[in-house]
């Protein structure tokens, strides 16, 4: 299996540490943000990883290279300009072939689970769901008992920035940027998206103080 790391965003919302330095860069506990990222996929057995970068794409390809460091092959998906996480999926699907791939939105935090790349079965995606951080209280989406995601319904969860996607869900559409969550809505239309909800420690790196926050639990000492 191969995985796929967004890591085209301009990261606005981290502005004044993202003026110079691209987002997935960003250091918590002593290592980049993506590079926890790839620590974890090798450690899950997936070494062939495309990472799309736009903002400042140099930077992240010097510092990561061919990603032998973390013990993967990275391939480059390159954007003249931000495509959106849709936009940037259909112009990375050269690279990332026919079979389902772990999709990780590069601005998480987030332990991993063999247990989210359990075969498809049919449907064209499993999202990874979260409780709802106090920043996004209304949530995204609902998961029934079965096990099945929903664009309406309680309880609400929040979708975590990662999941396992068939490359037919975006396969054919027009080569552009746009969002992956309408079509991840017209899936569920037809009850092909699973979920699971992950209880684990999680968290969106959307601002410079959850970033400081992070990295300061990263860096305490251990119990015991």
């Amino acid at each position: 299996m191969k995985a796929m790391l967004l890591a085209a965003g301009l990261g606005t919302r981290m502005r004044p540490l993202t003026d110079h330095c691209p987002k997935p860069l960003l250091e918590a506990g002593g290592k980049p943000l993506i590079g926890h990222h790839l620590e974890r996929l090798a450690a899950l057995g997936i070494h062939e990883v495309v990472i799309n970068v736009s903002y400042r794409a140099e930077q992240i390809v010097a510092a990561l290279g061919d990603g032998a460091a973390y013990g993967v092959t990275i391939r480059w998906s390159r954007e003249t300009t931000p495509l959106e996480t849709g936009g940037g999926i259909r112009n990375a699907l050269p690279l990332l072939g026919e079979a389902p791939f772990l999709l990780v939105n590069g601005d998480v935090w987030c332990e991993l689970d063999r247990r989210w790349l359990a075969p498809l079965d049919g449907d064209l995606a499993r999202l990874v769901l979260v409780d709802n951080p106090t920043h996004h209280p209304q949530g995204d989406f609902s998961l029934d008992p079965a096990g099945r995601v929903h664009a309406q319904g309680e309880p609400r969860l929040t979708y975590a920035g990662i999941a396992l996607i068939d490359p037919a869900l975006v396969a054919g559409h027009d080569e552009a940027a746009f969002k992956l969550a309408p079509l991840l809505r017209e899936a569920m239309d037809t009850d092909r998206v699973a979920g699971v909800h992950h209880r684990g420690h999680w968290v969106d790196v959307g601002t410079p103080q959850r970033l400081a926050e992070l990295d300061a639990r990263l860096r305490a000492p251990s119990p015991g």
